[in-house]
């Protein structure tokens, strides 16, 4: 008989299958014996922080998703965790449910308006998470910053501060490889791809690793590539499934082994403002985003 699993969480069914009692390994969706990563430790002390940024310069390949919830999960594990809304649509910000307007954001810190970023930091509703929001005025940022001198690195002056206090910072970046990106790039210890199992989202990575390969030579030699995160991914479709391998085949290793699936809890928890760790706890979506945290935490590229 037909299994009475809702249609749009089909995709998550197969990552997740038990794998006490099977004799021989289950492959996951990468092609690789699939495995449970540890619940870390606790940490004894907070800080200093290592800076991700989750960059892509296609849009809706699921930056924005995977910053809100992937700062949940780690923030679940104890770690102290700061969001940059880097995007002037907001979205991370109205994600957490957090107030952008008539309030300090990442605008006003990178033109010097705001001098000190802890007047902008809003702690949300998620302990452990923080955010330091933006609106359509950071659109604006890029004119003003063309004639700073060293514009690439004012983001990592204005994160300096704050870095002692988070054990990660998460940086959602606009799709775009513009000022501000290369900004962000030149902040951060590591570079989170959040790729959409979609064909047209695959033809821009080798220009992004490219990009990221130019600010490691130029700007930042510390900045490596923590991984690509498979998003979106529908099991149920050969598409997504040629994809993902076509992925592996290309990056290897670099490709993380947890993939996020497609479901309609994402648009639902973004409305109700909620990280989906919160909004639907036991969802198969959740638990594909804690297994993500402590994905990163095991290959070291989160604290």
């Amino acid at each position: 008989m037909k299994s009475q699993v809702e249609p749009e969480v089909e995709s998550f069914v197969e990552p997740f299958i038990e794998l006490q009692g099977l004799e021989s390994p289950v492959l996951g969706p990468t092609g690789r014996v699939r495995r449970e990563f540890p619940t870390p430790l606790p940490l004894k002390s907070h800080g200093p922080a290592r800076i991700i940024t989750l960059c892509n310069q296609k849009g809706g390949v699921g930056k924005t998703t995977t910053s809100i919830n992937l700062g949940a999960a780690l923030a679940e594990l104890g770690r102290k965790v700061l969001a940059i809304d880097f995007d002037p649509q907001g979205a991370l910000s109205a994600g957490l449910g957090v107030q952008t307007h008539d309030v300090p954001t990442i605008y006003d810190l990178l033109i010097g308006r705001e001098k000190d970023i802890r007047n902008a930091i809003v702690h949300t509703n998620t302990p452990n998470l923080d955010v330091v929001p933006a609106n359509i005025d950071l659109s604006a940022a890029e004119v003003h910053l063309v004639n700073e001198v060293a514009r690439e690195q004012i983001l990592a002056r204005v994160l300096r501060s704050v870095s002692a206090d988070y054990d990660v910072i998460l940086v959602d970046c606009q799709p775009s490889l513009g000022i501000l990106t290369v900004n962000a790039l030149t902040a951060a210890h590591g570079v989170l791809i959040p790729l959409e199992c979609e064909y047209f989202a695959l033809r821009g990575v080798a220009l992004l690793i490219e990009t990221i390969d130019k600010v490691r030579d130029r700007l930042n030699p510390v900045i490596e590539l923590d991984g690509i995160v498979a998003t979106m991914f529908d099991s149920r479709t050969l598409h997504s499934r040629e994809v993902l391998e076509r992925v592996v085949e290309a990056f290897g290793d670099r490709v993380l082994e947890t993939v996020i699936g497609r479901t309609v809890k994402f648009p639902d928890a973004s409305v109700a403002a909620a990280p989906i760790t919160t909004f639907a706890p036991e969802h198969p979506a959740a638990l594909a985003y804690r297994q993500l945290a402590r994905e990163l935490i095991f290959r070291g590229a989160a604290a």
